[in-house]
């Protein structure tokens, strides 16, 4: 006897980011191409009838309307992000239906920041996720009994299920194809769709997040655009004070009162910052990026890559150096 079909339900708000939608539902529909059957149910639920108008203006008709009656069982639901979750507030029929339905089905969980209305619902209080990394830390702020890893792709915790920015939503479904129907089809899934089966690293490699940003006070504010022109010359706590010609001590209770780290952090952060733009020029060899950026060798460079971005100095060219630059 033949397995009765897995609905997922897409849930979507006004002004949702179309590939949160588009790209899990594309994944689970070449699933069921590669199946051979329907393995999966697809349907769209909104709040209101009628089109609803995606972040890119273009309209999604939705299959169910989430108080009309929608109270079919569903396998999986997923709560798809839009580019003002962070700062709109959830809208509360949503959220009261989440928190209904959420517990009665199989797994549930979120594309990018559609965390944000799972947290408001108190669906993943206590559970691991993550979230598109700009927002990951206002989420982890806002929600603070939620733990927010803001550099992994997709997480799974428990029934919750939840992916980062935008395209790790394909992520997060392949996965879930690979859950269900194993790691073959998975494979085949992404092998026909043109994505990786398992992406190298993590979100924070396209974040720029990390890069240094002067603050503070307009002398201090000037130091740290000096210093970010200049990332090679000696930084240290002793030469910066005298720049701004106080003592070491003070200057070092000043820098951490106004930018919030301490100097090292800073200048690490800006010279891995200036590394990551002369990577992305792709004509510069480590050794010489270590040298420029004020790295002591490139082995010095690649640790601090690592622990900011991510990924090693090469990889980082690879995925993010213009490939003219590269060749020539």
């Amino acid at each position: 006897m033949q397995e009765k079909s897995k609905t997922i339900v897409l849930v979507a708000v006004p002004g949702v980011q179309l590939l949160d939608v588009s790209g899990p539902l594309d994944v689970f529909a070449e699933a069921n191409a590669q199946a051979g059957r329907e393995i999966y149910r697809l349907l769209v639920a909104t709040k209101a009838p009628g089109p609803l108008r995606s972040s890119s203006g273009v309209q999604l008709m939705p299959d169910r309307i989430i108080e009309q009656g929608f109270d079919e069982p569903i396998d999986t639901l997923l709560v798809a992000g839009c580019p003002n979750a962070a700062e709109v507030p959830a809208d509360g029929v949503v959220l009261d239906w989440l928190g209904r339905r959420a517990p009665t089905v199989r797994r549930y969980g979120s594309v990018c920041s559609g965390a944000f209305f799972l947290a408001a619902a108190g669906l993943i209080s206590g559970r691991h996720v993550t979230t598109h990394w700009a927002v990951a830390e206002t989420l982890a702020t806002r929600f603070p009994d939620v733990k927010v890893d803001e550099d992994a792709i997709h997480v799974s915790d428990g029934p919750v299920r939840t992916a980062a920015g935008v395209t790790a939503g394909l992520d997060l479904a392949l996965a879930l194809v690979e859950e269900d129907l194993g790691r073959g089809i998975a494979m085949r899934v992404a092998s026909q769709l043109v994505m990786y089966f398992k992406r190298p690293g993590g979100q924070m490699q396209f974040s720029r997040k990390g890069e240094a940003v002067p603050v503070g006070r307009s002398a201090l504010q000037e130091l740290l655009r000096w210093v970010a022109a200049n990332p090679a010359a000696d930084h240290s706590v002793a030469n910066l004070a005298t720049r701004m010609e106080l003592s070491p001590r003070h200057f070092a209770r000043l820098f951490r009162a106004e930018v919030g780290i301490t100097p090292a952090s800073w200048v690490e952060d800006a010279r891995v910052a200036a590394a990551r733009h002369l990577l992305e020029q792709g004509n510069v060899a480590p050794k010489q990026v270590a040298a420029h950026c004020g790295f002591a060798d490139a082995d010095t460079l690649r640790r601090a890559f690592v622990r900011h971005v991510g990924v090693t100095p090469a990889d980082y060219r690879k995925r993010f150096a213009s490939p003219a630059r590269m060749s020539g």
